[in-house]
């Protein structure tokens, strides 16, 4: 939003996105029908992230999680998208919600595509850069699971507004990667919990383990699971207190390769940046295409010329036939190209 006039604003958004090209693939997703899906009952979900999956020895492999949904892929056109705003923004929730009450469970495919350390390291793409996907030719999904949303909360407030998500938050057998948008979030996302929530939002009920815990955590304001009675709380001690098991290999790898220069580097646009949008774009049928650059014109339109420009480079750049239906649609909408 503008920091003066406090509305959404497409100057902003677009003049970010000029100067940030590797977001591409992003904005073609947002942009096309698929950016609106038809409540959450229809759409696929993403870890986006390459994560790690770690075995009892240490042995490890990374991995893309998918959630797919087994209601189907429904999505909303963006007319049907602003009356709904209007006439019921709560549609989203009122569908999920109502779904689960009356028994009809939605139900989402878990899926994991798989590389080995060596096959990531090679890649054509860089697997831990958040811009980027990984091919499912390349890596065929492998299902390992199913998720199913069976009961509703019986207050939302205690147990939607208050849960507090951070990847920092791990099971064993699962850990991060290399991915340095991930590395950040590591850190950024429980901060804003302990922000949100306070510093022992960790306590609440639904954020707590139902094995409960074996830590050195203790104060703070709000600490209400007996802040570790009278043991000790210090660590090494002799009165069994809570230690670690020294098992690394049930949390982390217990050894990865690394390799670089360190140093603080920029990061260069190449055409990997642009490639996936392109093929993203050329998998829409004709109508949809149109759709995608109708979408974009309605914002970029708004934005300076010089903006605009700069933005047509890039889609030129992912695809000539991109390129000229978003200027085709700009020019409909009024711009001065």
């Amino acid at each position: 939003r503008n920091p003066r006039t406090h509305l959404p604003d497409p100057v902003a958004v677009w003049d970010f996105w000029s100067l940030k090209p590797e977001s591409l693939h992003q904005v073609t997703i947002l942009m096309s029908d698929r950016g609106i899906p038809d409540g959450f009952r229809h759409m696929h979900g993403y870890s986006s992230h390459l994560l790690t999956l770690v075995a009892e020895d240490g042995k490890f492999h990374y991995v893309k999680w998918h959630f797919r949904t087994e209601q189907g892929i429904k999505n909303l056109h963006p007319d049907e998208a602003t009356r709904l705003a209007g006439t019921d923004p709560n549609y989203a929730t009122r569908d999920l919600f109502d779904a689960i009450e009356r028994g009809d469970y939605p139900a989402w495919r878990v899926y994991v595509q798989v590389m080995t350390e060596e096959e990531a390291l090679k890649y054509k793409y860089n697997p831990f850069d958040v811009t980027k996907t990984v091919s499912q030719k390349d890596f065929p999904l492998h299902e390992v699971g199913r998720m199913v949303l069976n009961r509703n909360p019986e207050n939302y407030f205690a147990e939607v507004e208050q849960a507090a998500f951070a990847p920092a938050h791990m099971v064993p057998g699962i850990a991060p990667s290399p991915d340095r948008m991930l590395q950040g979030r590591l850190f950024s996302y429980a901060d804003t919990q302990r922000y949100r929530l306070g510093a022992n939002y960790h306590q609440i009920p639904i954020n707590r383990p139902i094995s409960g815990t074996s830590n050195q955590h203790r104060d703070g304001f709000m600490a209400i699971n007996g802040n570790g009675g009278s043991a000790p709380n210090y660590w090494p001690n002799s009165f069994g207190g809570p230690h670690p098991n020294n098992l690394p290999g049930q949390t982390y790898p217990k050894n990865f390769a690394v390799s670089g220069q360190v140093g603080r580097h920029t990061y260069e646009v190449t055409d990997a940046d642009f490639e996936q949008a392109g093929v993203l774009f050329e998998m829409f049928s004709s109508e949809e295409k149109d759709r995608v650059a109708s979408n974009i014109a309605g914002g970029l339109s708004q934005a300076p010329v010089f903006i605009q420009k700069r933005q047509l480079k890039h889609f030129y750049r992912a695809s000539k036939d991109y390129g000229r239906r978003v200027e085709a649609a700009l020019k409909a909408a009024g711009s001065k190209l």
